[in-house]
């Protein structure tokens, strides 16, 4: 026995309850049909992947700022690495908010999925975080 194709056809609920303007389309982004659950339950587990990246940021930036040592000869070194990755954290995970609305509302409409902006953040951000941990480690070994 061989399970059903993963696609999101099959029982449909109507979930339209939203608002309508005059030409007949919804107001309301999540009006349309409920989708297969197991895409729902995947979206939700990508936000909830997000969020656990956005809470390991503001840890690390916090743990950065009061645990690590002074750098030598690098006054605010521990906060100019810290606060960036706090500042990441937070805007990482109201961005994986706004993904999961988004996604969820063309699950619905049965749009194509839109294409995230938060790997080339995350990567771009954590790349200049490492240059300026690189720039402050070398700044301290000269002194």
């Amino acid at each position: 026995m061989t399970a059903p194709p993963a696609t999101m056809d099959g029982p449909e609920r109507t979930d339209c309850g939203g608002a309508t303007s005059g030409d007949g389309q919804h107001q309301d982004p999540d009006a349309g049909t409920e989708p297969d659950a197991r895409f729902t339950l995947a979206n939700e587990r990508t936000f909830l992947a997000w969020n656990r990246t956005a809470l390991a940021l503001v840890v690390a930036g916090l743990g950065i700022i009061q645990l690590l040592p002074p750098f030598p000869g690098v006054r605010y070194g521990r906060h100019l690495l810290g606060i960036p990755l706090i500042i990441l954290g937070a805007a990482v995970s109201v961005t994986s908010y706004w993904e999961w609305r988004r996604t969820q509302a063309a699950l619905r409409r049965r749009e194509p999925l839109p294409r995230s902006v938060l790997p080339v953040v995350l990567a771009t951000s954590i790349t200049g975080i490492g240059a300026l941990s690189a720039v402050v480690v070398l700044i301290s070994a000269v002194r």
